[in-house]
């Protein structure tokens, strides 16, 4: 079924941010595939201030996605795969986190097909999605956005089985 996408816009997270990402993934269910538990608030500054560096330097990151009515959901975008393990060591990995309130309704498809234009036009030949194998949600965007599983891993963290998604983009 082919429906309307909502329409979003991105932008490049701010201070502010960090508070509504910890509001917004302060749940058990959006956290359910990275741990199930909520993390601090110090831990969302740290990632909106190496967003803002990814941006910087590299013309495209984990961007806040704003609805219609420029509410923050969350966040949609690409960097650098910042572990030192796993197969996407060395890669441009998307990847996606939106409130528990925004599902269900194109919010990440529509962000990431928007991230996917912007990767490409910062030059990037391809793209991967780490994602954990049971989280059926995040595997329906890869198949949305056309990624081929590429390769099955454990996660040294969880030790939970994941999939790494790839799509090129040339």
């Amino acid at each position: 079924m082919n429906r309307t996408l909502p329409v979003v816009r991105l932008r490049v997270p701010t201070d502010e941010d960090a508070w509504t990402w910890h509001e917004l993934f302060d749940d058990p269910e959006v956290m359910e595939f990275f741990g199930g538990v909520s993390r601090d608030v110090s831990s969302y500054q740290l990632s909106t201030a190496r967003q803002r560096r990814n941006a910087a330097e590299h013309g495209y990151c984990f961007w806040s996605v704003l609805d219609e009515e420029e509410r923050v959901m969350g966040f949609v975008g690409a960097q650098p795969w910042p572990q030192d393990w796993g197969p996407a060591v060395g890669e441009i990995e998307i990847g996606w986190r939106l409130g528990r309130r925004y599902w269900g309704r194109g919010y990440v498809t529509a962000a990431a097909r928007q991230t996917l234009e912007r990767v490409r036009e910062a030059g990037v030949e391809s793209v991967v999605a780490m994602v954990d194998a049971e989280n059926e949600r995040s595997v329906a965007v890869t198949r949305r956005l056309g990624m081929e599983l590429v390769q099955r891993f454990v996660t040294p963290d969880l030790g939970r089985e994941g999939h790494m998604y790839r799509l090129s983009l040339v």
